[in-house]
């Protein structure tokens, strides 16, 4: 079917998995300086979204100690981390709402809406004075800002992911889409990095009392410029070129009849949540509170896993283009079902830095590994027509199950005393991937099978 004639110079001249052959071979050549451009301006949101959930994360035990009345210092700490997890809840209510919106109106204004979302949440933990000097209401807005910061990352990665899809060749679309993964890697390293220069030049006084605020207000600072490149994005070819576009309802309906889909989605998700957040946002407190390290040590080792992550995921998602999804899947999933638990429990016995930066990186090549495949994969399965809201669906659904790793690791090991048990979480997420993998097949093959 020919693309309507008005919207060709209104998109971008990217390869596009609906375009014909002589569009095919006219977008090949485009040249790369411009596919980079729009790489960097999509993704730059993704990683302020994974930054300030990052930070909250690492200084989970200060914002503990700022805003939740408690004398019992672990009682703090999973008040932080529920609410950490609490914006995790609102996802599948953004990915509804506004994942619909994009799928209806287009990538580009959703994504311009997402990242203002994103940065008011972020101004609100920024600036909220603590339990001592406004009371309930300290706790309240903390809450309300994680929400909102939910509410919007509920749709800015399946936003990021099914544009980055739509705008790469067939033949790279793996290694394309690896860069929004690529990108929170980024956010963690950035984080990291400032949470290490802070340990190095304030006091941990003050840095538990005020010191914290400032990595939530270096977030603030760099959204001006962030809305400075996605204001210049332009729409995707797919969605530009497609005759018509679903209505709310009709979405909900399309949903409802693809609920296997997002199911198996959902399964899927559950290993890439699961193990990013074990990897990243709960090393500083099970570094510091567990394994008794120090912070430095801790954060250090987050922004190793960061650089590791950022050089692997391209790596295997150019891989997954060449020798298949599922066969990366696989790989993953069992590594991580055999290796999780015992890597873990060889930490754990005697702890030391260079350990758990061992076990850190090999957790983070798994993740690597599964993750290069696994954010393409989804793009694939899901109807084009709900591709953004059917995406963001399943990963957001997943994301309030990998979302609250931390405080599940948190309370798994204070019911057991088993300092090993953040492994077995991870084994367990790992079987859930394995089952989706083994179940789902790309859309395109679903529509053309006899």
């Amino acid at each position: 079917m020919t693309c309507p004639k008005q919207h060709s110079t209104s998109s971008p001249s990217y390869p596009t998995e609906g375009s014909p052959p002589e569009l095919q071979s006219e977008t090949d050549r485009t040249p790369q300086r411009k596919l980079l451009k729009a790489v960097i301006q999509v993704v730059c949101g993704n990683m302020l979204e994974m930054y300030d959930f990052m930070v909250f994360g690492f200084y989970a035990l200060a914002i503990g100690q700022t805003f939740f009345p408690s004398s019992d210092p672990t009682s703090k700490l999973m008040l932080a981390l529920a609410t950490f997890g609490a914006g995790f809840l609102m996802r599948p209510l953004g990915a509804v709402l506004l994942g619909s919106y994009v799928d209806r109106i287009g990538r580009r204004k959703g994504l311009i809406v997402t990242l203002g979302l994103m940065a008011t949440g972020t101004l609100i933990l920024t600036l909220t004075p603590g339990y001592a000097t406004i009371g309930l209401m300290a706790p309240t807005l903390v809450l309300a800002g994680r929400l909102l910061q939910g509410f919007s990352a509920g749709v800015e990665l399946g936003s990021t992911s099914v544009y980055l899809s739509e705008i790469a060749a067939p033949h790279n679309k793996g290694f394309i889409v690896s860069f929004q993964s690529a990108s929170q890697q980024l956010a963690v390293m950035t984080a990291a990095a400032v949470g290490v220069i802070m340990t190095g030049i304030l006091p941990h006084e003050d840095i538990m009392s005020w010191g914290w605020r400032i990595p939530f207000l270096i977030g603030c600072l760099i959204v001006p410029a962030l809305f400075f490149l996605r204001r210049n994005l332009q729409e995707t070819e797919a969605f530009t070129s497609a005759h018509s576009h679903p209505d709310f309802w009709e979405i909900l309906q399309t949903l409802y009849r693809e609920w296997r889909t997002i199911s198996l989605g959902l399964l899927m998700v559950i290993m890439t949540t699961t193990s990013f957040y074990v990897i990243t946002a709960y090393t500083p407190s099970f570094g510091t509170a567990v394994l008794h390290l120090s912070a430095h040590d801790s954060l250090l080792v987050t922004l190793c896993v960061g650089i590791t992550n950022l050089f692997c995921l391209p790596v295997f998602g150019a891989l997954s283009d060449y020798v298949g999804r599922k066969k990366l899947l696989i790989t993953a999933t069992m590594l991580a079902i055999l290796t999780a638990y015992p890597t873990m429990s060889w930490l754990v016995a005697a702890p030391s830095f260079l350990k758990l930066l061992s076990v850190e990186l090999w957790l983070a090549v798994i993740y690597s590994l599964y993750n290069g495949a696994a954010v393409v994969y989804l793009t694939e399965i899901v109807p084009p027509r709900i591709r953004t809201t059917g995406f963001s669906l399943a990963y957001s659904l997943a994301t309030c199950i990998g979302g609250f790793t931390p405080l599940i690791c948190t309370t798994l090991i204070h019911k057991t005393g088993n300092s090993a048990m953040p492994g077995l979480w991870l084994a367990v997420a790992a079987i859930c991937g394995l089952l989706a993998t083994l179940l789902a097949r790309p859309y395109n093959s679903k529509v053309t099978a006899p």
